[in-house]
């Protein structure tokens, strides 16, 4: 892969002592070999001593902030084609009159352009990892998406064996669902180098079976892989759960035996203080979506309630049809408004937004010994950032610079694995303008599906 410098930008590296220094990032072969150190003895000092023969790739970091790739654990890649589709709905009638059948009418071709699409807008808003719940079938398409992209996925099929409302095109048999994700896990999880991972995705409470649930839960152990669903997002589910099962999903997860850092749980708006309690002493990662919960009335999710609970959180933007970007940089400022209005100015430091955008959404996925932060050894997943534009400056707080002044088309650049994604704002995997075109195109023929 080679060696790439990028030089002389200021280096928000989001290690432990949270060090923010000026200097050259210097890469090797996917991994950070040096921060803010001389290139030469970075090169060197990869390579057993001996000076690299090849010539460094160099980009110029000069008034440019680099950043760790921001990691996003909630996204729906496969809704991406269903943008302003679902406009004035809450979530359950949002997901009965829009969604499923949208999702129920997907083939295999308008799933690949929707994850592309998807992708398309994170890789150029900076975010290199993501946790992705795709829909019932054609979920290969989105990990050949991602291999394609290069940005790094952690992701699998939605499985829904019941429930009220649901197509015939989801609804799916309870044996078929785990056969099917475990073949997907089989194919899928390590591949690219590592850089696609696979999580069992059961939907929601309502969508799957008490059995669905506990054998996720025993394949999930065995394999060493997540869960991922949702939990706590709307008063009118919470209730809708109660009436089903006589508890809060939470408080049935924990029954159960999913709790745990292996299981993420998208929003958690309604969690009372047992199921804050659950939460921080199980370890179970909290993934917080304020732009979707704000879209679709869900609530204002207790965050810094729950951080300092001890409570591991993160950010997604969820799906664009309930957001409807997906964009990083939108989720951290929201937060930030969000808990500044129920709790004053100071309820959130704008760093503690960075590190939720950062190494904590590393840290959901288990990932934050590879990725997350600036450090040598990790996974080179870098973002440069220009914040020298009139929105942006001046300023001497870097960090409420990047959450309350910065918006996602000032990424300049964005590396995954030391690999050039995004250069001068232009994605160089993905065509952005045939990535549109091939969207409207499919979208044109699944509404057409839909209408049957």
């Amino acid at each position: 892969m080679g060696t790439t410098v990028i030089g002389n930008a200021t280096l928000v590296t989001m290690n432990a002592a949270r060090e923010v220094l000026r200097g050259d990032l210097t890469l090797v072969d996917g991994r950070i070999a040096a921060v803010g150190a001389a290139v030469g003895a970075a090169v060197g000092g990869a390579v057993g001593g001996a000076a690299d023969a090849r010539a460094p790739e160099r980009i110029d970091g000069t008034g440019l902030v680099a950043l760790p790739g921001l990691v996003q654990t909630h996204i729906h890649l496969c809704q991406t084609l269903f943008r302003n589709a679902a406009e004035g709905l809450e979530l359950l009638d949002w997901l009965k009159e829009r969604i499923w059948p949208f999702e129920a009418a997907h083939d295999a071709a308008s799933l690949a352009a929707s994850a592309r699409l998807g992708i398309c807008e994170l890789l150029r808003g900076g975010t290199t990892t993501l946790l992705d719940m795709g829909t019932v079938r054609h979920t290969e398409e989105i990990f050949r998406a991602a291999e394609a992209s290069g940005i790094r996925l952690v992701g699998g099929k939605a499985m829904m064996d019941q429930g009220a409302g649901v197509p015939a095109g989801l609804r799916e048999g309870t044996r078929a669902a785990l056969d099917e994700s475990d073949a997907l896990a089989t194919a899928w999880h390590g591949a690219a180098g590592g850089r696609l991972r696979y999580a069992y995705a059961p939907r929601f409470v309502l969508s799957c079976t008490r059995e669905l649930f506990e054998e996720v839960g025993r394949r999930a152990r065995a394999r060493g892989l997540m869960i991922h669903t949702h939990a706590s997002e709307n008063r009118r589910e919470g209730e809708a759960v109660r009436a089903l099962l006589g508890q809060s999903d939470i408080e049935y997860f924990h029954e159960l035996g999913l709790t745990g850092p292996g299981l993420a749980l998208a929003h958690c708006v309604w969690p009372n203080a047992r199921e804050t309690g659950i939460l921080a002493e199980t370890g179970t990662r909290v993934a917080h979506c304020p732009g979707s919960n704000c879209k679709l009335g869900s609530g204002i999710a207790p965050i810094p309630e729950l951080l300092a609970a001890g409570v591991q959180v993160s950010l997604g933007a969820d799906g664009a049809p309930c957001n409807n970007r997906l964009d990083a940089f939108d989720e951290m400022r929201l937060a930030g408004l969000l808990a500044s209005v129920r709790l004053g100015p100071t309820a959130l430091a704008a760093r503690r937004l960075v590190e939720l955008a950062t190494i904590e959404g590393a840290r959901a996925l288990g990932l934050e010994t590879e990725i997350g932060s600036l450090e040598p050894g990790k996974r080179a997943d870098v973002i440069l950032v220009d914040l020298a534009r009139a929105h942006a400056a001046p300023g001497d707080d870097l960090y409420a610079r990047l959450v309350y002044a910065a918006r996602s088309t000032d990424v300049r650049a964005v590396l995954v694995d030391g690999r050039v994604l995004v250069r001068d704002g232009r994605t160089l995997t993905l065509d952005e303008a045939e990535t549109v075109a091939r969207a409207e195109s499919e979208l044109t023929r699944l509404r057409a599906r839909v209408a049957r």
